[in-house]
């Protein structure tokens, strides 16, 4: 070959170059580096041959040829379709998809682009599974579109050596003429929500108010009837003072009442008086308490007096200890209050008090029965220095 060379005038320093340089780039084509995250399919002569991993690997120059894939998760983006729902209304949406190639010999053989291959397997599916929902599933099951496009992608691209490890559906819009009435259909729901609020406040406001007017009258009510149980309270205090008072006085008035009828009957012309034994009892008794009266035998006439229990009843040896029960009597309770009321309205707490009769019928038992109608009534000074009466006397005495 040197002969051919040197007979064509080529010196021996052109052809030493000229086998340099295809020394050089016979190294160049022998020697592939493969990233990290990569991986690359070896031919020779159009033949398969293997997977190159990562790092320096050696090849045949001249007649190899590599094919490389990305082993990292790739990113898919779905072009917008267009479906129409099941229920007959237009939509658009977009997806994206992320892939990654878990078998790079399949990838290379089974498949001619496996990125093409699967954009385009996701967006028939993408039309197929919005083309089964109604409009309203594809506005709001989001996540149901998702697993339904992921699930279709799976077994075809298995085949390919690719995994499809998501699908996220980025935008479902309906037609203009949909979103308008959509936006209506918003537009009168929170009119009716609000509606509905106003509502609800006016009611809570309406119920609030009617509470509060109920517990101002049932606080007032409560106020009138303990104002009312104290003023009956009262009233029946004063009502035991009075029969008190009438008890002591009773007796009194019958004998001033007799002593007034005896001064009628002294005005008059007769000189011969019949007086009942009644009379002469009264008139007995307040000539004892005379100096030099001849009536030894009868008992002084003693004021009636409040007995013990009834003072201690009426608290009349500490007014100030009745007080303090009103005061305390206004701040029970109203049950309480009520049982009390009842007790007074039933004569519980005035067992003690005696009426008119009751006085008459005491003066009875200490002597003769007494007649109002026939006492007499005997001259001012009749009664003692202390003004106290006397019993009445059992024999009866004429003039």
């Amino acid at each position: 070959m040197v002969l051919p060379l040197q007979i064509a005038g080529i010196g021996p320093a052109v052809i030493g170059l000229l086998f340099l340089v295809v020394a050089i780039v016979a190294v160049y084509q022998a020697i592939v580096i493969v990233d990290a995250y990569e991986k690359k399919a070896l031919t020779v002569f159009g033949e398969y041959r293997k997977l190159l991993e990562p790092g320096i690997n050696v090849v045949p120059p001249f007649v190899s040829r590599t094919y490389t894939f990305d082993m990292r998760t790739q990113t898919l983006d779905v072009p917008r379709q267009e479906a129409i729902t099941r229920d007959n209304s237009p939509v658009t949406a977009d997806a994206v998809v992320y892939i990654k190639v878990m078998d790079a010999k399949k990838a290379f053989l089974e498949v001619e682009d496996y990125k093409v291959a699967v954009s385009n397997l996701a967006q028939t599916t993408l039309r197929a599974v919005l083309g089964d929902m109604e409009l309203d599933d594809t506005l709001n099951k989001r996540q149901e579109i998702n697993a339904r496009i992921r699930k279709e992608l799976d077994e075809p691209t298995d085949e390919w050596g690719i995994r499809v490890e998501s699908v996220e559906v980025r935008e479902v819009n309906p037609s203009k003429d949909v979103q308008q009435a959509m936006e209506q259909q918003t537009s009168a729901e929170r009119r009716r929500r609000a509606m509905i609020l106003e509502a609800q406040g006016e009611r809570r406001s309406a119920v609030e108010s009617a509470e509060g007017e109920k517990q101002s009258n049932i606080i007032r009510a409560q106020g009138e009837k303990q104002s009312q149980i104290l003023e009956a309270q009262g009233d029946a205090i004063s009502t035991v003072l009075r029969a008190k008072s009438a008890e002591s006085m009773g007796e009194r008035a019958i004998i001033d009442k007799g002593m007034e009828t005896l001064e009628q009957i002294g005005q008059g012309e007769s000189t011969t008086f019949v007086l009942p034994q009644e009379l002469t009892s009264l008139v007995g008794r307040y000539g004892k308490q005379l100096t030099g009266s001849d009536v030894q035998d009868s008992e002084g006439l003693d004021s009636l007096e409040f007995d013990a229990e009834t003072r201690e009843m009426l608290g009349l040896d500490d007014i100030e200890d009745i007080l303090g029960e009103i005061d305390e009597a206004a701040q029970m309770d109203t049950e309480a209050l009520e049982q009390e009321a009842a007790a007074v309205k039933e004569g519980d707490i005035g067992g003690s008090i005696k009426s008119a009769d009751e006085v008459v019928a005491e003066a009875d038992e200490e002597g003769e029965p007494v007649d109002p109608a026939d006492e007499v009534v005997t001259d001012d000074g009749a009664g003692g220095e202390d003004g106290d009466t006397a019993e009445p006397e059992t024999e009866p005495e004429t003039e």
